[in-house]
């Protein structure tokens, strides 16, 4: 990989991560400022923003952040319409666990790593790499839910949206950077980006 294909690569992660937490800080703020159903309406307007950025930003639009803003415009709407902060509260445990159906259904019913096709054109693993992964992913987001659903059932809102940026946003993070062994040993090809300064 060039210098400067990395560096572009670094720059679109970069955007893609503003477009992600912008929303998610949004929403922070208007809640401490107005409270959750403006705080509520705020993020669902950030996230309908957000989302034709995404399809900019990667030349496509992305199935990840094109679900999880499909939840914000329904739950947000549901929130702020019944004035109900359940819904907003609820949409993270039911996204994370959707995603980790479909991952670990896929694996399962239809013996196929649901990943691939969502990320085979930024990685290049073989079929045991994609399996694990995919495997990883599945199980990952069910903790995600879990850790919504203590947050809301058992801390205030102010708790519970500060959070998704402190606590499951980084645990994201962390958890990615943590399959970077897993992409350098199954990835399929001498050109393997993981593997400089090994």
């Amino acid at each position: 990989m060039s210098e400067g294909a990395g560096q572009e690569r670094g720059m679109r992660r970069l955007y893609a991560t503003a477009l992600e937490l912008g929303p998610l800080l949004l929403f922070f703020v208007a809640n401490g400022k107005w409270g959750i159903f403006t705080g509520t309406a705020v993020f669902v307007v950030a996230t309908a923003v957000a989302l034709p950025c995404y399809r900019w930003l990667e030349k496509r639009w992305p199935v990840m952040p094109l679900v999880g803003g499909f939840f914000v415009l329904v739950f947000g709407g549901l929130t702020i319409w019944l004035q109900d902060d359940t819904f907003i509260k609820l949409k993270p445990t039911i996204v994370n666990c959707l995603f980790g159906i479909i991952l670990g259904g896929g694996l399962l019913f239809l013996q196929r790593p649901l990943l691939k096709p969502i990320f085979g054109a930024a990685f290049r693993l073989t079929d045991e790499g994609w399996r694990k992964l995919t495997l990883r992913w599945a199980l990952f987001f069910f903790v995600l839910a879990a850790v919504n659903e203590v947050m809301w059932r058992g801390f205030s809102t102010e708790v519970w949206i500060g959070s998704k940026m402190f606590l499951s946003f980084p645990l994201t993070l962390v958890f990615a950077f943590l399959q970077v062994p897993l992409l350098k040993r199954y990835w399929d090809g001498a050109d393997n980006p993981f593997a400089s300064g090994s």
